[in-house]
């Protein structure tokens, strides 16, 4: 048995958001009770990528409260605004700055009460953790329970809406020229990968991913994101064929289309780059599919490294890569 070893890089840029003129909304509504407990209903889904965690902490951030006092009421359509699908890598960039400028306008009114409690200028003052400072202050003058009771007690809602568009406009039609997305994301990974030449199976062995999130509001979820979308990739590039017979599915099930499992997904190093968009919440974008693309050409450029061969269909299966293999030897440009 002979197994050879290889490298390969892959790199990417990929569209934030919808772009090319498609209706691309995020909003947001935020309460906050006069306890000092504070609901942000946004219709961002989460679907394991932990919006909601995100949401959570771009309001507690510019709200200036304790996150342990935030509640996210998501994706409820008696309740919560719409946001549009959760697609297009585009929830953190387009729904936190929609969730920002809620957040941000309801710390104005808070601001705005305290100074007139406290016989001061909004400017002079600041709220973080949940207390409200005079700037440059060590003690805090009051908590923003206390304000948000001020506010409810006056006959104030203490609440705020955020609205976003991320919209842009379409490409040239005549040129296909523009700038159609409104923020891209870039990653390059490398695969090492190991080919077993005698049967033609690949094996991921470690894939190094760099990632540019703009800025890592939640640095756990961004590797989530990253470790899941490298885990997809070994699955276009290794796995995951669906195969038609007259137009009939054969690979109707799991047990005929293969998805990796956790015994076939490789050591995943993850390197979050941040280089600050000014368009997005404190600098984010989105990551998620940016972490997913350039996997299987890293993988099919390291099956190159490897032993030689280009393959070019994918996914890169051993019947594939063993074919691939024996015409080589037989055209004499295969050496074991």
């Amino acid at each position: 048995m002979t197994k050879k070893r290889g490298l390969g890089v892959g790199s990417m840029f990929y569209g934030i958001g919808y772009g090319f003129n498609r209706a691309d909304i995020g909003s947001a509504y935020i309460e906050m009770a006069d306890d000092g407990t504070t609901t942000v209903y946004s219709g961002a889904c989460d679907m394991g990528q932990g919006i909601m965690t995100v949401v959570a902490q771009v309001a507690a951030e510019v709200v200036g409260a304790n996150i342990d006092t935030i509640r996210v009421v998501a994706a409820d359509t008696t309740s919560t605004p719409d946001a549009g699908p959760t697609s297009g890598s585009r929830a953190t960039f387009v729904q936190g700055i929609a969730v920002h400028e809620a957040a941000s306008d309801l710390h104005d009114q808070l601001m705005q009460t305290a100074a007139g409690m406290f016989e001061c200028e909004k400017d002079e003052l600041e709220a973080h953790n949940g207390d409200v400072y005079l700037k440059d202050a060590n003690s805090p003058i009051a908590s923003l329970a206390e304000v948000a009771a001020r506010v409810h007690l006056l006959g104030g809602r203490c609440a705020s809406w955020g609205w976003h568009d991320n919209s842009t406009a379409d490409v040239d039609p005549a040129t296909s020229q523009g700038d159609a997305y409104a923020s891209y994301g870039w990653a390059s990974q490398l695969a090492e990968v190991e080919v077993d030449t005698e049967t033609g199976h690949v094996k991921v062995l470690k894939i190094v991913s760099a990632t540019d999130a703009g800025k890592a509001i939640n640095p756990v979820a961004v590797e989530g994101q990253i470790q899941g979308g490298a885990a997809m990739g070994v699955g276009y590039a290794l796995y995951e064929q669906h195969i038609l017979d007259e137009g009939v599915p054969r690979t109707d099930s799991l047990a005929f289309y293969l998805v990796p499992t956790s015994m076939d997904v490789p050591e995943i190093q993850c390197e979050i780059v941040e280089v600050y968009d000014p368009k997005g919440p404190f600098g984010a974008k989105g990551i998620a599919e940016p972490a997913t693309v350039p996997t299987t050409p890293a993988i099919l450029n390291a099956i190159y490294d490897a032993i030689g061969i280009r393959i070019t269909d994918t996914p890169a299966t051993p019947e594939r890569v063993f074919q691939a293999i024996q015409e080589a030897r037989a055209r004499g440009e295969f050496k074991d």
